[in-house]
């Protein structure tokens, strides 16, 4: 008998779920020709508009015609890297200098003391204030691709998006660490970069921060490699990041706030420095869609510098009044 009502239950569930797939076959389908998984990117690209609490006061056009880095010194200078060459202008945005270079820089660093660092694909390249080189760093490892570059009293740190992971060098070029390995020993997850945007910078305390783009998270490492903390969530929503490798690129305010970029959803964002959201600095409608690459740089007033390849400009944001 017990198993009589088992199969007359089975049987009702089943055929409810036939008339359902009915339904949705003959009744329920959408138009021709459109998607109803798709979302609506036109809607999410102006939808964020009242939370843009900077405004555009300026853009610096460089005469190379494809960029890829940038970076502020001490002095406010400018400093633009790219395809052939590295070019220097004053923080009012007038050009003082160039270089040439054997190749394409992805990533620029300059330390306190004017040296300027050149991720070249697989290694680095050292130059001076001249545009001299002094010196050329061995490949970091097969198939690198260095993305970001940063520089403190003792230690250069090399974000290598081919490989993954996150090396750790003295000033002489040895290598000291590499940090980001997964470990499942440790709960040390590893770094997931389906493309090559794997961004770093340190913090004021001297505490490296990593974005780990495929986990939508921005990271905090010691010296050591020990992860000390982690936020960010993945949404479509703006206090969150989506797509497959977001937040693109980031940068430190005076404060210790984080200026976040982003591709897909071409955006420029704050946060504090717990990681909360604050506001838009620039909106989608800001960009040509399918912008990528908007490298961050932030001055000594503040100012958030964007670098947009697709423009080919340096644009200068400021709060509003």
């Amino acid at each position: 008998m017990k198993q009589k009502r088992y199969l007359v239950t089975a049987l009702v569930f089943l055929s409810a779920g036939i008339l359902f797939m009915l339904w949705d076959m003959f009744f329920s389908h959408p138009e021709p020709g459109v998607n109803p998984y798709a979302y609506d990117m036109k809607a999410i690209r102006s939808a964020d508009t009242l939370l843009a609490k900077y405004r555009e006061v300026q853009q610096i056009k460089p005469v190379l015609t494809s960029i890829h880095g940038l970076a502020v010194d001490r002095s406010d200078r400018i400093y633009i890297a790219g395809d052939g060459g590295v070019e220097l202008y004053n923080r009012e945005g007038k050009r003082e200098s160039a270089f040439r270079i054997g190749g394409s820089a992805r990533c620029i660093h300059v330390d306190k003391d004017g040296l300027i660092y050149l991720g070249m694909e697989d290694h680095l390249e050292i130059y001076n204030h001249q545009g001299i080189r002094v010196n050329q760093w061995k490949s970091c490892a097969p198939e690198a691709i260095i993305t970001s570059i940063a520089v403190t009293t003792d230690d250069i740190y090399i974000a290598d998006a081919g490989n993954k992971i996150v090396y750790r060098y003295d000033h002489s070029g040895k290598l000291i660490r590499k940090i980001g390995e997964k470990d499942p020993r440790d709960s040390v997850p590893g770094f997931v970069v389906p493309s090559p945007w794997f961004d770093l910078a340190t913090d004021p305390g001297g505490a490296l921060w990593v974005v780990n783009p495929g986990r939508h998270l921005l990271e905090k490492f010691s010296r050591e490699g020990a992860i000390l903390g982690s936020w960010g969530k993945a949404t479509m929503a703006v206090d969150g990041f989506c797509g497959c490798c977001n937040p693109s690129h980031f940068a430190l305010l005076s404060d210790g706030s984080f200026v976040t970029s982003e591709k897909a959803i071409e955006r420029v964002k704050i946060y504090s420095p717990k990681g909360e959201f604050r506001f838009l600095v620039a909106t989608p409608e800001s960009f040509t869609e399918g912008t990528r690459g908007l490298d961050l740089a932030v001055d000594s007033r503040d100012r958030i510098l964007v670098l947009d390849p697709e423009r080919n400009q340096v644009r200068i944001f400021v709060p509003k009044q």
